[in-house]
């Protein structure tokens, strides 16, 4: 069970690149329900979630590059691609703080997993956090992948 809640970010921290960072790349073979693959640096997985907000059901499977590659040409919609930084916080959870390149670029999201319900509803946001977003899916990646530049969610 994937428990997260998720932030629209206006300005990062200033001491961003002092954390650990990754390049991410995913691409949507299906989003109802969805179906990613994921390029995490050298690491390759599709993934499968159910329906949900906050909570949902998600299933991980390591993938060749080779495979990666292969199924990559049958994503639909736009590949999602950004750079993760990892923020520690305290009692053990992490920001994962995305930066969307084109065609999202200028588009930042903050989401924080939690191990319950209950943990994620007693969350407080840092004060740098924007608006919350978690009860929508306009900012989920498999609805971005399917917008078209014109209406690219957050970027104007």
């Amino acid at each position: 069970m994937e428990i997260e809640r998720k932030f629209l970010i206006h300005t990062p921290p200033a001491d961003l690149a002092s954390y650990p960072s990754q390049l991410l790349e995913q691409a949507y073979l299906c989003t109802e329900p969805v179906v990613r693959i994921r390029r995490s640096d050298d690491t390759y997985t599709l993934t499968y979630k159910s329906k949900g907000l906050m909570s949902r059901e998600e299933y991980n499977l390591p993938l060749t590059a080779e495979s990666y590659e292969h199924l990559k040409k049958k994503a639909d919609g736009n590949i999602i691609c950004k750079k993760r930084f990892r923020i520690p916080l305290p009692e053990g959870l992490t920001i994962e703080l995305d930066l969307f390149d084109a065609p999202f670029e200028g588009l930042m999201l903050a989401e924080v997993e939690f191990t319950s319900e209950e943990q994620a509803l007693a969350f407080l946001p840092p004060s740098w956090f924007g608006d919350e977003v978690t009860w929508s899916t306009e900012y989920h990646n498999s609805t971005l992948s399917q917008r078209t530049p014109n209406e690219s969610a957050g970027t104007t």
